[in-house]
């Protein structure tokens, strides 16, 4: 039988590692891109650069946000709620961009959901697992 603590626990542990490793992958595949040669950069297709410089920022963001999360910080609930609002704006901005007849290509709009998603449901385990703390 597992105690609330313990319980609490296991959901920042598993939003804590997420988020790293979620980091660590968004810098080295947005860097691979941003510091790439011609060649990669005309692998990947039609990416939106503000999107990908974004990305690439934000993912030094999820790192701090999960180190802060895996030593239980509250500070840590505000930045993975400004990751989450700061994505849901730049995927705004890349509506717009869509919507305005700019290329893109469609994982763009998939890995977009997903962090978006992603840092909403981390920021709301967050939030319910460290506000008693």
């Amino acid at each position: 039988m597992t105690t609330p603590k313990q319980q609490r626990g296991f959901w920042i542990w598993a939003i804590s590692l997420v988020a790293v490793g979620f980091g660590l992958l968004t810098i080295k595949e947005g860097g691979a891109i941003l510091f790439g040669n011609a060649a990669t950069r005309a692998a990947v297709g039609n990416y939106v650069p503000f999107v990908l410089l974004f990305n690439t920022v934000a993912g030094f963001a999820y790192i701090v946000a999960g180190v802060g999360l895996w030593r239980q910080k509250r500070w840590a609930v505000w930045l993975a709620a400004a990751i989450a609002g700061a994505t849901a704006l730049t995927f705004t901005a890349f509506g717009v961009h869509v919507y305005s007849g700019g290329a893109y290509e469609q994982r763009t709009v998939i890995a977009m959901s997903l962090r978006t998603l992603v840092w909403i449901v981390t920021t709301a385990i967050a939030a319910q697992t460290l506000r008693s703390r």
